[in-house]
């Protein structure tokens, strides 16, 4: 190697040494053939010698084996290496479960924060974990504890996130095991909300001060109430300028009665008043009850899926240990599996030897659980041979799609892609109900299932950022439920979430059928200045006035119960709209209500178009057979017959537009010929165009479609 530039940095230090050493062998002719023939002569020397193989010296092993670093020293170096790479992550779990264990379980105390959306929820729960010393304090902590794009992207919470804090108390100088549950705010993701009260003891009620009581604070306290859980009123947002903390202090009191002498000032942006959180939280929640000796009852909270893990559990400990290697059995299917890792969320996964009762963590099976359906969330899991002994938890109602879309790929031939990015999202998605659907218009796609128009834009977003693809959604629309008649009796029930299977007006059978649409219980809380207004958009929706109740001077609460469609029909956004922005709106299902239902189709040269098929109140058919029409000829293109466009409600046109044809001038070069020859050229003209009509498809390309579709 002397002679090649850079070798001292190429080589390593053991064949530096090799190379820098004297010539070794027998005598000198062994010296003459290393310095002449040997590799490294050969390597300096250009062009290369052809064959230096039989001109190699005999080197001594003795000699080889002082240079070269032995196999053994060398593995045991890079275990090493890799051991002192992997120590500090070691030891920092170690010494985590060495102060989990010292902890006592009237020590610990598990609690969510729960708020109507953009209150500072996410916000706040950073600053917990670095008063905590969880997270080290940044500027750059933001929204920790979301996982997702869209979730930092959009500023909101999408799925509940949970982590484990130690917290030591300033006055008794003990260590605290706290379990925190950073909650949704938005009224589509209360089941996520709802399944976090399960593994907690009470809540923290987040307040916004300068916007005080809204519709999602009112939902979340009722089912706070509801599940028993003890409420520590916070009030966030005090560094605003438009804070008013006596109002919103007001308003909790009056609104729900709560004992606003304990009530915590906060700003979670700053971190004023976050240090007096805690220790309010030790004071006023309850300890988790419980008993590690009692054969193990543990519930399964939330779930998502791992490629290489398979199925990971979020489980609520109750009595019991769970460690690696137990034998577990699910009390709800009966499976049977073996335990591969514990652990909890600190705020990442940290693996435990153990988890005792009263604790929150993961558990993931080995091997894993493979189907995410067999994961069933509020099932009460306990080690084999206990399931007679143990008592299992009540569960909980699994959330029922309200919006129904369809979803086609923009092109055919990204069919399969698509289908497993879906695939992929509905594992991590419980509440997304999927079967495969077929549009003449667009080909074979899928109709989808939603909690809310939120739930669904935020699908399209996260199929979009995770997973590169573009799709088209149809219009969102609402179950429907037809009762058939059975003699004199009521007969069959039929649900119907697709208007391409609704019945037409024609059919025989609708005659004596009954047809009911879903309705919601809204509760919309707004300044008491636009109340008329509001009234006025919700009597338009064919909504039913339930209750009116003013607070705090200022502000309303109503109550209204409106059909699922006009909720769905962007009727939030006309609230926001008439009320500059200060209306709130909750929603929870009422049941179903009769109605008068017909389907509207649209017409293309009188050839309906799947795709825009739609159930509406018979009272809307001509304001949206209209909208219709005039909105779909901005998309279709000129063809060389007449294309008419037409809204069709069952039999009856209620709207029609026409896109005139592209027109040759057959008489242009004619001069001053005779009117019988003009007259004869128009009428070839219009028998063939006649003929056209009668043969040309009208050929609307998939970007028609998702711009007609596009809000």
């Amino acid at each position: 190697m002397r002679g090649v530039p850079g070798r001292e940095t190429r080589m390593g230090p053991w064949l530096r040494r090799l190379c820098q050493a004297p010539p070794l062998g027998r005598g000198k002719t062994a010296g003459r053939l290393l310095a002449r023939g040997s590799t490294t002569h050969c390597l300096a020397r250009k062009p290369p010698c052809r064959s230096y193989s039989t001109r190699i010296p005999t080197v001594t092993r003795a000699a080889v084996t002082s240079i070269l670093p032995r196999a053994g020293t060398l593995s045991q170096s890079r275990f090493a290496s890799s051991s002192n790479k992997d120590g500090p992550e070691q030891r920092r779990a170690a010494e985590l479960e060495e102060r989990i264990a010292a902890i006592p379980i009237d020590r610990y105390r598990n609690f969510c924060i729960v708020a109507h959306i953009d209150h500072g929820k996410s916000t706040l729960s950073d600053r917990l974990l670095e008063h905590t010393g969880t997270i080290s304090a940044s500027d750059g902590n933001k929204q920790i504890l979301d996982k997702l794009d869209v979730e930092r992207e959009r500023g909101i919470t999408v799925k509940a996130q949970t982590c484990t804090m130690i917290y030591r108390h300033p006055a008794s100088q003990l260590d605290y095991l706290l379990h925190l549950v950073d909650t949704p705010g938005h009224v589509d993701f209360r089941a996520e909300v709802t399944r976090s009260y399960a593994s907690c003891g009470g809540a923290l009620l987040l307040v916004d001060a300068s916007q005080g009581v809204q519709a999602q604070t009112v939902a979340n306290f009722y089912l706070a109430f509801a599940q028993g859980l003890t409420l520590v009123p916070v009030v966030n947002k005090i560094d605003l300028p438009t804070a008013d903390v006596d109002r919103a202090l007001g308003q909790l009191e009056s609104v729900f009665e709560l004992d606003t002498s304990i009530a915590v000032r906060v700003s979670a942006k700053t971190g004023q008043g976050v240090g007096e959180i805690l220790p309010a939280v030790i004071e006023h929640v309850p300890a988790p009850e419980g008993d590690t000796a009692r054969p193990l009852r543990m519930l399964l909270v939330d779930s998502w899926y791992d490629t290489f893990k398979g199925v990971v559990l979020l489980v609520r400990v109750f009595d019991g240990t769970v460690r690696a290697g137990d034998k577990l059995v699910s009390i709800g299917t009966g499976n049977e599996y073996t335990v591969g890792e514990v652990g909890i969320q600190y705020p990442n996964a940290v693996p435990q030897k153990v988890l005792r009762a009263g604790q929150v963590g993961y558990v993931y099976f080995n091997p894993g659980m493979k189907r995410i359906q067999d994961a069933k969330i509020g099932d009460t899991f306990t080690t084999v041979g206990s399931e007679d002994v143990v008592e299992p938890y009540p569960g909980f109602e699994e959330p029922k799609p309200m919006v129904f879309v369809a979803a086609f790929p923009t092109d055919q031939g990204d069919y399969h892609k698509l289908e497993d990015s879906i695939g992929q999202l509905v594992l991590n998605d419980r509440s997304i109900t999927l079967k495969k659907d077929f549009s003449e218009a667009l080909g074979a796609g899928w109709r989808l299932g939603f909690l809310g128009s939120l739930h669904c834009s935020v699908f399209q977003d996260r199929l979009r950022q995770e997973h590169g693809a573009d799709i088209i959604i149809t219009e969102p629309a609402v179950p429907t439920k037809i009762v058939w008649s059975n003699g004199g009796g009521s007969g069959a029930e039929t649900i119907i979430t697709n208007p391409a299977d609704f019945p037409d007006n024609d059919d025989a059978r609708m005659r004596k059928a009954a047809i009911y649409e879903p309705f919601v219980l809204a509760t919309v809380t707004l300044p008491d200045e636009y109340l008329g207004r509001v009234i006025e958009i919700c009597e338009n929706a064919r909504g039913r006035q339930k209750s009116i109740e003013f607070f705090h001077a200022t502000q309303v609460i109503l109550k209204y119960e409106v059909p699922m469609a006009s909720l769905v029909d962007d009727l939030f956004g006309r609230l926001k709209g008439a009320t500059r922005g200060y209306a709130t709106l909750d929603y929870e299902d009422a049941g179903w209500r009769p109605s008068t239902l017909v389907k509207m189709n649209l017409l293309v040269n009188k050839k309906a178009v799947d795709a825009i098929a739609r159930v509406v109140h018979s009272s809307q058919v001509d304001r949206l057979g209209r909208q219709w029409v005039t909105k779909f000829k901005e998309h279709v293109e000129r063809q060389m017959f007449e294309v008419i466009i037409q809204a069709a409600a069952g039999k009856r046109i209620v709207a029609r537009e026409t896109i005139k044809p592209f027109r040759k001038d057959v008489l242009a070069k004619l001069h001053a010929s005779d009117i019988t020859r003009r007259r004869k050229l128009l009428e070839k003209q219009k028998a063939g165009r006649k003929r056209l009509r009668a043969v040309g498809n009208v050929v609307i390309e998939q970007a028609a479609f998702q711009k007609f579709l596009s809000k």
